[in-house]
């Protein structure tokens, strides 16, 4: 069954929010192998509060590590290290959304990369970028970066303050197309999801 891996150009850009939406879109499965942090929070949890659908299923973390660091040095605080072959993606019976921790260079453990999780889990990617000063050299390194591994993606969520002539630059540069635009939003409910839920182009 198809999976989506839900990645960003940088950390803190609403790759759950965006997990979120496309999970209640699609009515599928949510999958994050790897929490850093906010283990009583995690993002698996709020996944879970904000689907209205009553068909999701939201697999279990392979990783819960205590600290809000990048995964490998949580890991090494753990007293544990990140194993690649340990990360089995889960026998969904429906589309998989999985959500990555940071952006794709984040380092797992000492040798390998969030890309690399994403290239053994065989994912196709779904890019998240928030405009900010910067965010067009981010995110095409990203999709040089996914290019470069014959990741495949399936396109671009634009989340917060629109920015036009960035974002028109980036789908040129990059010939992905548009799935969805998040405006600001000052609360994200159940509601708010459903509603970007029906504007999700797949």
């Amino acid at each position: 069954m198809k999976a989506y891996f839900i990645t960003g150009i940088g950390t803190g850009i609403g790759k759950t929010i965006v997990s979120t939406i496309i999970t209640e879109a699609l009515k599928a499965d949510y999958w994050k192998p790897i929490q850093a942090g906010d283990l009583n929070n995690s993002d698996s949890m709020k996944v879970r509060s904000l689907i209205s659908n009553t068909t999701t299923f939201v697999y279990p973390e392979v990783y819960r590590l205590s600290k809000p660091i990048s995964p490998h040095a949580a890991a090494k605080a753990d007293k544990i290290s990140i194993d690649l072959k340990k990360i089995k993606r889960p026998k969904a019976p429906k589309i998989l959304i999985i959500e990555g921790a940071g952006g794709i260079m984040v380092p797992l453990n000492d040798k390998q990369f969030m890309i690399d999780l994403i290239h053994s889990l065989k994912a196709e990617v779904i890019l998240v970028v928030q405009n900010y000063l910067g965010s067009i050299n981010h995110a095409l390194l990203t999709y040089e970066a996914l290019k470069g591994r014959n990741i495949p993606i399936a396109g671009v969520v634009f989340n917060g303050k629109p920015n036009p002539s960035s974002e028109e630059f980036i789908l040129r540069y990059t010939k992905l197309k548009c799935i969805l635009k998040i405006k600001q939003e000052k609360v994200f409910s159940p509601e708010t999801i459903v509603k970007y839920s029906k504007m999700v182009i797949l």
